[in-house]
């Protein structure tokens, strides 16, 4: 376990005004989706692409139950990835390890959500922890324990049309770096926090999450056009495929909007993904 006890990315939780909407749009996109979800005394649902070790959540309200404030600030400046899920296999263990690093992490909290299959209904748990925004600054995060994982990953829901098989990392949009670095030393240590230039970029596990202003994100991406929103906010989701080439016609075969860079990078628009960018990676 790592000195925080975080592994890596959980999950990615991605926010939608139309979840019905977002799961055909997702389908269309090369994914395949799991079934919809309902969080257990929550107005909300999710549907999930769900990747051997990590996944996507798309995230959206179902019901007249209470729905997060956060969700529908956010959703007032557009759809789009909201938060991220730190992954942990141990909550008790995350807190004690983050309250010696004098951070200040909530107490375990249970979470369940109904989660509808053919052979019925079953229900998911996780046990979350929240940390207070200070302490993840530019980065709206909590930590995920998988109680049930055996519940969320079936054979049939690890295959995706477009060829992606996990998710490698994030990029975050913020106004400055600089200010960034002490906090993520301390929640991390010095070995995992790497800076280039005024890019800041976090490596835990097999995940990696890299912060730019929009100015520098612009020059590493100038074929993208940002989505108008204040920053700090999550602008670029990577994904692993092992065969580009499947993924390009894949895309082309469904006329999907999308650029195919030199290095074989494989670009959709952030228009065609509810908000966020998605570059397809083989691995190096």
């Amino acid at each position: 376990m790592s000195r925080s006890g975080i592994t890596g990315i959980d999950h990615i939780l991605l926010a939608v005004r139309d979840l019905d909407a977002a799961r055909m749009g997702w389908t269309r996109l090369g994914f395949t989706l799991s079934p919809r979800g309902k969080h257990l005394g929550r107005g909300t649902g999710n549907y999930c692409v769900m990747f051997p070790h990590d996944y996507i959540e798309l995230f959206g309200i179902v019901g007249s139950e209470r729905v997060n404030p956060e969700y529908t600030e956010f959703l007032a400046a557009g759809e789009g990835p909201m938060k991220l899920a730190w992954a942990t296999g141990d909550s008790a263990a995350a807190v004690a390890a983050l309250s010696a690093l004098r951070l200040h992490p909530d107490v375990p909290r249970d979470l369940g959500r109904q989660l509808e299959l053919p052979e019925g209904t079953v229900v998911p748990r996780f046990s979350i922890v929240a940390l207070p925004r200070e302490e993840t600054p530019a980065l709206s995060s909590f930590l995920c324990a998988q109680l049930t994982p055996e519940l969320m990953r079936r054979p049939e829901w690890l295959e995706h049309a477009n060829g992606s098989n996990g998710l490698l990392g994030i990029t975050a949009v913020v106004d400055e770096t600089a200010p960034l670095q002490e906090a993520y030393e301390r929640l991390f240590g010095p070995a995992s926090v790497h800076t280039t230039d005024d890019i800041l970029t976090l490596r835990i596990g097999r995940h990696h999450v890299l912060f730019a202003s929009a100015e520098d994100f612009a020059a590493m991406h100038p074929e993208i056009d940002l989505a108008r929103r204040a920053a700090p906010f999550i602008a670029l989701l990577t994904l692993l495929v092992s065969d580009p080439e499947k993924t390009v016609d894949y895309l082309t075969t469904w006329q999907i909007p999308h650029e195919v860079l030199p290095d074989r990078r494989v670009l959709v628009p952030a228009e065609e993904a509810n908000g966020a960018v998605l570059e397809f990676v083989s691995p190096r």
